[in-house]
């Protein structure tokens, strides 16, 4: 295995650049580089040589253990001055006088990864909090790297493995008297089953966290849309004038509202029109409206009638309430009338979106998710038959087992045995 380094900390100027050194050749090198490596897990103030004996900075040395580290391998991090030359020279170091191989991108993680110090999904949730932008997204994201994900399908495969090695006992001893345990079984695979169903629920609704919501501005033409678009943004994201028809695209706008991810799409004034193109962007807009997480709904006037139907989780409001002072239930995109109140409404109604308790939050776990509970609905079915054949049924449960596999981690034949084993004493 190589011994492999990288800057660990953003490349340029700064107070303080971290430099990792990870594999089997890491404590020799930092014994070399810093005279004596420093006692595990403490950091210590080191002057740093190169092979020639000459000085390349003063700085702290940390060293990690195999097991105790973030890769699990030996570790060592080098924190020096961030000075573009101080980092050169110490890299250099390392490859020209050590032979160390500079890391590839990841692979810190995938050394974690491939020695068990983290698992696919917590590998998943570290791109995430890298990437995050909002509270929502980085809360969400260090919930999964925490192992959140992990827990829970281990407690899923325990159950699993719990009915698996039932049937298995069954089939095994099947001319012995050895009593029914199909209310067990079912009773196992319906604990997974049940929570399978509330994941999968709510998944959609955590994913969103992580792309973005979407929320469409609708109303018809000179309703103050790209108005009411601008104020929130807080600068000229579209061009607004008193000619209908000025919006004939939909205009997105990535902002945070409330900790959530949100893009804001302006879209063109609804109405008649003969006139080409506008009519495109009309229809386009009304697309993009259906498909969007959530609409604003602009009326006309106080009283007016919505120019769309309506649906759960739309927010319906009168536009130019600069022109209705009296009356409640409008914004005004000119002087700001309102607006605290939508950006509240919209995070209350995106809280409770994201409320139901989950964990998974990725296409692929939801995908994971619903092959297992086939399969999972396919050996509850087969429970129902009175002779059914325990072999296709074992083979349901494995299938489940399998699909959860892709989510953390493989299961052996030894995690099956050893269930059967401490459960029923079998062996003679």
């Amino acid at each position: 295995m190589d011994t492999i380094f990288a800057l660990a900390s953003a490349r340029g100027k700064s107070g303080v650049a971290v430099i990792r050194v990870s594999g089997p050749r890491a404590h020799d090198v930092a014994r070399a580089i810093a005279g004596r490596a420093p006692p595990l897990r403490q950091a210590s103030l080191r002057k740093l040589y190169d092979a020639n004996g000459e000085l390349l900075d003063q700085g702290l040395v940390i060293c990690f253990a195999a097991g105790h580290s973030f890769t699990g391998e030996d570790v060592v991090e080098f924190m020096v001055h961030g000075s573009l030359a101080t980092v050169t020279a110490v890299e250099t170091c390392l490859a020209e006088d050590h032979g160390l191989r500079m890391a590839k991108p990841g692979e810190f993680t995938r050394r974690a990864l491939e020695n068990g110090v983290m698992d696919l999904t917590q590998v998943e949730a570290l791109g995430d909090l890298l990437e995050a932008e909002t509270e929502s997204q980085r809360r969400q994201a260090l919930r999964v790297l925490d192992g959140a994900i992990g827990k829970l399908v281990t407690q899923w495969r325990g159950h699993l493995l719990k009915a698996a090695a039932l049937v298995e006992a069954s089939i095994d001893f099947v001319e012995e008297d050895v009593g029914n345990w199909d209310a067990q079984i079912l009773t196992e695979l319906q604990a997974v089953q049940e929570q399978l169903q509330s994941e999968i629920a709510g998944q959609g609704a955590r994913e969103r966290v992580q792309t973005g919501f979407e929320i469409a501005i609708i109303g018809s033409v000179n309703a103050g849309k790209s108005t009411l678009l601008n104020a929130l943004a807080g600068r000229d994201a579209a061009i607004t004038s008193e000619i209908a028809g000025t919006t004939r695209d939909v205009i997105e706008l990535r902002m945070d509202i409330g900790g959530f991810a949100v893009t804001l799409l302006d879209t063109a004034g609804l109405r008649a029109t003969d006139e080409q193109i506008e009519a495109i962007g009309i229809e386009r807009g009304q697309k993009r409206a259906k498909a969007a997480d959530m609409r604003l709904i602009l009326c006309d006037s106080p009283g007016a009638p919505p120019p769309v139907g309506i649906a759960p989780g739309d927010i319906v409001l009168f536009s130019k309430a600069d022109l209705y002072p009296s009356q409640e239930g409008g914004v005004s995109g000119i002087t700001g009338q309102g607006v605290d109140d939508l950006l509240a409404r919209i995070r209350v109604e995106l809280s409770g979106r994201v409320a139901r308790d989950g964990v998974t939050v990725r296409r692929r776990h939801l995908q994971a998710m619903l092959s297992a509970q086939s399969a999972l609905t396919d050996a509850i079915d087969k429970l129902s038959m009175r002779d059914y054949i325990a072999e296709l049924l074992a083979a349901d449960i494995r299938q489940a087992i399998n699909a959860l596999d892709s989510l953390i981690g493989k299961i052996d034949v030894e995690d099956l045995l050893g269930d059967i084993f401490s459960s029923f004493c079998i062996g003679k």
